[in-house]
C-alpha cells in the first residue's frame, strides 16, 4: 500500500488539497488557530508587537547573553521578569524608530565610515598603507553571521537610533548653583545625640511559661520550618583523577627529559649593550633618514675599534637610561625588548656588534657582552616534575575518552554510582544536610547551582537514580544521586527545644525595648532637661560613625525647622534608638578634584533623569501600550 501511494504520491497530494481546501471554505478557520503567535503584547505608533516578535527577540537576547556569559543560569534568562525586559527593550527600539522617523534623522557616510575606524576589531584591520583589509573585515562581520552590506546598514540604523535620545544627552549641564544645593544637601552634616535601647539588655526580664510558647509558636510556625534537605553521595571526574590512574614508563621520562630539558631548565637570559640613535616612528622621513645615517657613523667606529664602544655609547647614545653606563642593559629574557631589538640580541654571538637595527624608538647598535645559559639539572632532580608533567599531559589527551565513559556509565548503570567508581577507581564522597540551594561556605560540587538542581530533580528525588553528569568547569564532571530525602516540613513544639524559648525571648526583649524607649522619647519631648543622652557626635551620609544604615537615614531626614528634633528608630529585634538632633553643621570645604568629580557625576545623574523623561515623553507621543502585566 505504501509504496502504491510513492509511486502515486503527485495524484495522492492533489486529493488532499481537494479534499482539505473545502473544510476551510465551508467550515472556517478556528480562530484559536494563529491567536497564539499574532496575539498582540504591545503597541506602539499603531503597530502591534505579537508574541512572536517577543519570543523571538527574547530568544536573541537569550543567545547573545549566553554567548557573552557561558556560565550564566539558564533559569535567569527564562523567568518572567528577564522575559519583560526583553519586552521593554523591544517596545523601547520600536519607540526610537519612530522617533527617528518622525525627526528625518539619518547617519551620513562620514559619521558611519568614523565610527567604523574607532571599533578596535575593525581599526586592527588596517594595511601599512592606511587602508583596510577587506577580506579580514569580511572574515570579521561573517564570524557574526552577517555581511559587510548587512553590517553597515544595521550600525547606520543603530547610529541614527542613537541621536534621539543623545540629543538630549549632549544638552545636559549643572550650574553651580544646582551642584551647590544637591552637594549640600547630599552631604550635609547633623550634630546628634544617640540613646540606644538594646533588646539584648531586656532579655532578662522575660519571664515565660508554657502557655505563652505555646502560643508563639502557634502564631509563627512560619519560623519553625524546616526545608527540604537531602543525603546524598556523588563522584567527580577530573584531570587529577585521570592523571592519578595513569602510570609512567621509565623510558617515557628519559625521553620526555632529553626533549625538555633546556626548557625546563628555565629560559636563557642575555647581556647587551647597545648606542640608540633617536628617530620615532611618527618622524619625519627626512628625520628617520638622518637618524639612521648617524647610525652608520657610529656603526663603522665602533666596528673599527670594539673596546670603544662603551666610550662611544656614553658620549653619543640618546637612551639616557644606559648611556652613563656605556649602554648596558644588564641580562634580559624574551619578552623583554621590543621585538627586533630581541630578535637580533637573542641570533647573536657573544662578543658580537649588531648591524644597525631599527625599531619603533629609532636605531640600535648592539654588542652582546654575556650568555647566561641555565644549568640544565639533572635527570632524578627532575624526575617528580617530569613525572607530574608527563601524567597531566597523558590525562589532558585521556579525559575525553574517560569523560565518555564516565557519563554513559553513570546513566548505564543509574542504580548506584559503585560501579563507575569501580571502574574509574573513583571515591564516592557523602554530606548530609544539602539543599536545593546553595549553602554559605559550600565546596565543590556541592557549591555548584547546576549539580544541586540535577541532584533534587524530580527523577531524583522519586526514583533515587544517578543524575546525569554536570559539567562543574572545564575537564570536570560530577555526578550523584540521593540516598535519603526529607521533604520541607513545619517541625512539631517538642521538636523545637531550645530555639523555641530563645525566638520567644528576642521577640519580648525588643518589645520591652520599644516601650522603654517610645515612653522615654515622650517624656524627653516633654521635659528636655530631664534627658541623660551620650555626648554629640557629628553625622553625615558620607560619614555614618558606626551607626546603622536606619538611624543615619532617620537622622538625615528629619525636618530641622524647630531644633532640637526628636525622633524614634525601631530596630525591630535589636532594639529601639531615640535621636535627638542639635543643630546643622558647615559642610566642610571640598578639594577642587573632589568638586569636579562631584559635577560630573551630578551631571550624569540629572542627564540620566532628562533622558527618562523624555523617553516617557515618547511613549505617550507614540500611545505606546504594554497589553501583559508587568511580573
Amino acid at each position: 500500500m505504501f509504496e502504491s501511494i510513492r509511486k502515486h504520491s503527485k495524484f495522492v497530494m492533489i486529493l488532499l488539497f481537494l479534499l482539505i481546501i473545502p473544510s476551510f471554505i465551508f467550515v472556517g478557520v478556528s480562530q484559536n488557530y494563529f491567536t497564539e503567535s499574532s496575539q498582540a503584547v504591545a503597541r506602539v505608533d499603531g503597530h502591534d508587537i505579537t508574541q512572536q516578535d517577543w519570543d523571538n527577540a527574547h530568544r536573541a537576547e537569550s543567545d547573545r547573553l549566553r554567548a557573552q556569559n557561558p556560565n550564566m543560569d539558564a533559569k535567569l534568562l527564562d523567568s518572567p521578569e528577564a522575559r519583560y525586559a526583553t519586552l521593554e527593550k523591544l517596545v523601547r527600539d520600536r519607540v526610537l524608530v519612530a522617533a527617528a522617523q518622525k525627526m528625518h534623522l539619518t547617519t551620513t557616510d562620514s559619521e558611519l565610515v568614523r565610527t567604523l575606524q574607532e571599533i578596535p576589531a575593525i581599526a586592527a584591520l588596517k594595511k601599512p598603507d592606511g587602508s583596510l583589509d577587506a577580506e579580514a573585515y569580511k572574515a570579521l562581520v561573517g564570524a557574526q553571521g552577517m555581511t559587510p552590506e548587512g553590517f553597515e546598514a544595521n550600525l547606520r540604523k543603530e547610529l541614527a537610533l542613537n541621536q534621539v535620545l543623545g540629543s538630549v544627552t549632549a544638552t545636559s549641564f549643572t550650574t553651580g548653583a544646582q551642584l551647590k544645593q544637591a552637594m549640600d544637601a547630599l552631604y550635609q552634616r547633623r550634630e546628634i545625640q544617640v540613646a540606644r535601647f538594646d533588646a539584648a539588655a531586656f532579655a532578662p526580664k522575660v519571664q515565660a511559661n508554657e502557655a505563652d510558647l505555646k502560643a508563639f509558636y502557634e502564631a509563627n510556625t512560619g519560623l519553625f520550618k524546616q526545608p527540604e534537605e537531602a543525603a546524598v553521595e556523588y563522584v567527580q571526574l577530573d584531570l587529577a583523577a585521570v592523571a592519578a590512574g595513569i602510570s609512567v614508563s621509565e623510558d617515557d621520562l628519559r625521553t620526555y627529559y632529553k626533549e625538555n630539558a633546556q626548557r625546563l631548565a628555565g629560559p636563557e637570559e642575555r647581556r647587551a649593550s647597545h648606542i640608540l640613535i633617536n628617530a620615532p616612528k611618527g618622524a619625519p622621513a627626512a628625520e628617520r633618514e638622518k637618524a639612521k645615517a648617524k647610525a652608520e657613523e657610529l656603526l663603522a667606529r665602533v666596528r673599527k675599534d670594539p673596546k670603544s664602544f662603551a666610550d662611544v655609547a656614553k658620549k653619543e647614545s640618546q637612551d639616557p637610561g644606559s648611556a652613563p653606563n656605556g649602554g648596558d642593559l644588564g641580562y634580559f629574557g624574551h619578552g623583554a625588548m621590543v621585538k627586533p631589538f630581541e630578535e637580533a640580541v637573542f641570533r647573536m654571538k657573544d662578543g658580537e656588534i649588531s648591524d644597525v637595527i631599527e625599531s619603533d624608538f629609532g636605531y640600535h647598535i648592539i654588542e652582546l657582552t654575556g650568555i647566561k645559559a641555565p644549568k640544565v639539572p639533572s635527570f632524578e632532580e627532575m624526575r617528580p616534575k617530569l613525572e607530574a608533567d608527563l601524567r597531566k599531559q597523558q590525562a589532558q589527551r585521556k579525559f575525553a575518552e574517560v569523560a565518555e565513559t564516565f557519563t554513559n556509565g553513570v546513566y548505564e548503570q543509574s542504580e548506584s554510582l559503585q560501579p563507575i567508581a569501580d571502574k574509574l577507581k573513583l571515591s564516592i564522597h557523602k554530606a548530609e544536610h544539602v539543599t536545593r540551594q546553595v549553602a554559605p561556605g559550600a565546596q565543590g560540587p556541592l557549591a555548584n547551582a547546576r549539580f544541586l538542581e540535577a541532584l533534587f530533580s524530580q527523577d531524583s528525588l522519586e526514583n533515587k537514580r544517578n543524575t546525569d553528569a554536570v559539567e562543574l568547569a572545564p575537564s570536570s564532571l560530577v555526578a550523584g544521586r540521593v540516598v535519603k530525602y526529607s521533604p520541607a516540613r513545619t517541625l512539631a513544639m517538642d521538636e523545637v527545644g531550645d530555639k523555641l524559648k530563645q525566638l520567644y525571648t528576642q521577640k519580648k526583649a525588643a518589645e520591652l525595648a520599644a516601650e522603654e524607649g517610645k515612653a522615654k522619647l515622650a517624656q524627653w519631648k516633654a521635659k528636655p532637661e530631664t534627658a541623660q543622652l551620650p555626648a554629640a557626635v557629628e553625622v553625615g551620609r558620607d560619614q555614618a560613625k558606626d551607626l546603622p544604615r536606619e538611624v543615619l537615614d532617620a537622622a538625615m531626614r528629619v525636618s530641622t525647622q524647630t531644633l532640637p528634633a526628636w525622633e524614634g528608630v525601631d530596630l525591630g529585634s535589636a532594639g529601639y534608638v531615640v535621636i535627638k538632633i542639635n543643630r546643622i553643621t558647615e559642610r566642610p570645604a571640598t578639594e577642587a578634584q573632589v568638586l569636579e568629580q562631584q559635577k560630573a557625576q551630578f551631571t550624569q545623574w540629572a542627564s540620566m533623569a532628562e533622558v527618562m523623561a523624555y523617553y516617557e515623553q515618547l511613549k505617550k507621543q507614540f500611545k505606546v501600550q504594554m497589553k501583559v502585566p508587568r511580573p
